[in-house]
């Protein structure tokens, strides 16, 4: 059995030897040089670039068929490297080419997802009127007027008219829009306003006054879009005292009527300084022997005696805050039969979210259609869609970004800590000559550093919602004549104020909203004169704020500190997509509505208004 056994094992080894030997002979290849092992090894690898003397003796066949395998390899990024005839440079446009489809992809999909969120946040009922929403009213034409421009401005072409606009960096959107008219004259305004307009040094008129005050004579309704400092008052001061003394020549007001125009503002000091220019206007077209016209205020903290007297005698131009309106409106003080002009100035603020139902409780006063402005230098595209459900045929002016800072202004951010601030306030003062305007959020900041200053020799005086009207008007009365150095204020002071020569604002604190930024810093730089904002920053100020005012510098061309260079740039990739720049909810630059804070506040506020209304609805239902 031994032998059998070993016999069988040494012709198996030999058979496998021969199996062994029949393979070696298979595998044998010629000698191959070592630089052409070099050679083709490095070709596999991709890694020389494609033998042109090679493809171009090659037939006409082989040349399609290996098109078609490079086509296909191509198209499969993960051949590449065995790829022998595709150079880098080929290799690196096609993957560019692959990376930039993979992005588009990933930007159209953000894009349909903020779409859908700004869809969820949109209002669905119109800024109309209670009454008018419920009987179907719709206005389809503008308001006619009596004014025509002059014939030569008239005959304008349209290419001339969109010369004259792209040189002044003016957008304009709607339909049979007016012509823009460089010259108050031509904008046949009588002797009256044009003395007014010499007292105050206003030689020619602004970009948003060239386009907007021809578009509001010619009866259009307006969104007015302007950055601070602009003249945009002017747009509707002046048309609406024009209105005013047309009618009063075609039949003079009686008693206890109008108004025939209604101009409501955001904040008392706001209201105190628009009022003030309508009786500067009122006054001038008096002394050369033009009827009066009479304007009233009706603000919170003045006696409503002082408006309703004015009223008995008929009154013209009424302007209002909206609290102080809806009370006068409620108790009958006033009525709003004949308004047939209304203007909101700073209109963001109150289509918001605190002053929607204000606003759409006022409109459902109005007995007829009304030529409606809106005016803000902050107006995002939520808040302008929604404004034009309230408008016939709008017209949109816009002068600059919307949310866009003054050129004008000279914007330093310096990182401050937070128990050192009220110290550096008396270094920072000496940056400019007074006057100098310092804004702060809370009212016991504010009540803290008008103390410390006053205790420094400082000359200075403060305001904020906390304080009574009357020293509220004494306090802006003696910034404005001079007679004081430095105004402390929360935001009550950041809207359409206009002080002259203001040098210096300092953000005590940055606001939580980077709108609010733009109107503080906006009180200086203005009518193309030169400003300067200093803000303090630290680490209790919000992240996404500091990314909004990061890239708001970038916009205006300002230094940007190096904290705020440094600051989350791995959040940006998304912030320009296509035609859309930052936030369409909020106008913020530094996020987009898929990040938005405001957004965000708003969302969670409704959804704690709604679980708490529904738990008094059933309390009250179980009492």
């Amino acid at each position: 059995m031994s032998q059998d056994s070993a016999s069988q094992k040494k012709r198996y080894y030999q058979e496998e030897r021969k199996e062994s030997e029949n393979e070696d002979d298979d595998k044998y290849q010629p000698y191959v040089p070592v630089k052409e092992r070099k050679k083709q090894k490095l070709m596999k690898l991709g890694r020389i670039v494609q033998l042109t003397a090679e493809a171009a003796s090659q037939g006409k066949s082989s040349s399609e068929n290996e098109g078609d395998e490079d086509s296909q390899s191509a198209a499969d990024p993960e051949n590449w490297g065995r790829k022998y005839n595709i150079s880098l440079l080929d290799q690196h446009t096609e993957l560019k080419k692959i990376a930039e489809a993979k992005k588009v992809s990933a930007v159209e999909k953000q894009l349909k997802e903020e779409e859908k969120i700004l869809e969820s946040v949109a209002q669905q009922k119109a800024l109309m009127g209670v009454a008018e929403l419920a009987k179907g009213i719709q206005y389809e034409d503008p308001i006619k007027t009596s004014w025509r421009p002059p014939r030569a401005i008239a005959a304008m072409s349209e290419e001339r008219r969109n010369a004259i606009r792209k040189h002044l960096r003016i957008l304009v959107e709607g339909d049979d829009v007016a012509p823009p008219i460089a010259s108050f004259r031509d904008m046949k305004f009588p002797k009256g306003i044009l003395n007014g307009l010499a007292a105050r040094g206003i030689k020619r008129p602004t970009p948003i006054q060239i386009q907007g005050i021809p578009t509001v004579l010619s009866g259009r309704d307006l969104i007015g879009i302007a950055f601070t400092g602009s003249g945009k008052t002017l747009v509707f001061v002046l048309p609406i005292v024009m209105f005013a003394l047309e009618q009063e020549y075609r039949l003079p007001f009686v008693r206890n009527e109008g108004p025939y125009g209604l101009i409501i503002c955001p904040s008392r000091e706001l209201a105190k300084q628009t009022h003030d220019i309508i009786m500067h206007y009122s006054r001038h077209l008096k002394e050369s022997g033009m009827p009066e016209i009479r304007s009233c205020l009706a603000i919170g903290g003045l006696p409503v005696s002082e408006a309703v007297e004015v009223i008995s005698r008929g009154v013209h131009i009424m302007v209002a805050t909206p609290g102080r309106l809806m009370d006068m409106l409620d108790k009958k003080m006033v009525s709003l039969d004949v308004c047939r002009y209304l203007c909101m100035d700073e209109a963001d603020r109150m289509i918001d979210m605190g002053f929607e139902e204000d606003v759409r409780t006022i409109f459902s006063f109005f007995k007829g259609q009304r030529q409606t402005l809106l005016f803000s230098a902050t107006m995002p595209k939520k808040i302008q869609n929604f404004a034009r459900s309230a408008l016939v045929k709008p017209v949109t002016i816009n002068v600059g970004r919307a949310g866009a800072a003054s050129m004008n202004v000279t914007q330093e951010v310096e990182y401050v800590k937070q128990e050192a601030k009220v110290v550096y306030l008396l270094e920072c003062l000496q940056k400019t000559a007074p006057p100098v305007l310092i804004f702060a959020e809370k009212k016991q900041d504010v009540d803290c550093i008008h103390e410390y200053l006053l205790l420094k020799g400082v000359e200075a005086v403060a305001i904020h919602g906390g304080k009574d009207q009357e020293e509220r008007s004494r306090a802006v009365e003696a910034y404005r004549d001079g007679k004081k150095d430095v105004l402390v204020a929360t935001d009550v002071a950041s809207k359409g104020l206009d002080f002259p020569n203001v040098q210096h604002v300092i953000n005590y604190d940055m606001p939580d909203d980077v709108e609010n930024y733009v109107h503080r810093i906006g009180r200086t730089g203005r009518s193309n004169t030169k400003g300067l904002a200093t803000t303090f920053v630290n680490k209790t100020t919000e992240q996404s704020v500091l990314l909004d005012l990061k890239h708001l510098l970038i916009e205006a061309k300002q230094k940007v500190p190096e904290f705020l260079v440094e600051l989350c740039p791995e959040a940006e990739q998304y912030l320009d997509l296509g035609d859309s720049h930052g936030c369409s909810y909020c106008g913020g630059l530094g996020h987009r509505i898929t990040d938005c804070p405001k957004l965000e506040a708003v969302q969670s506020k409704q959804a704690s208004n709604i679980g708490r209304r529904d738990y008094l609805s059933n309390t009250a239902a179980d009492y």
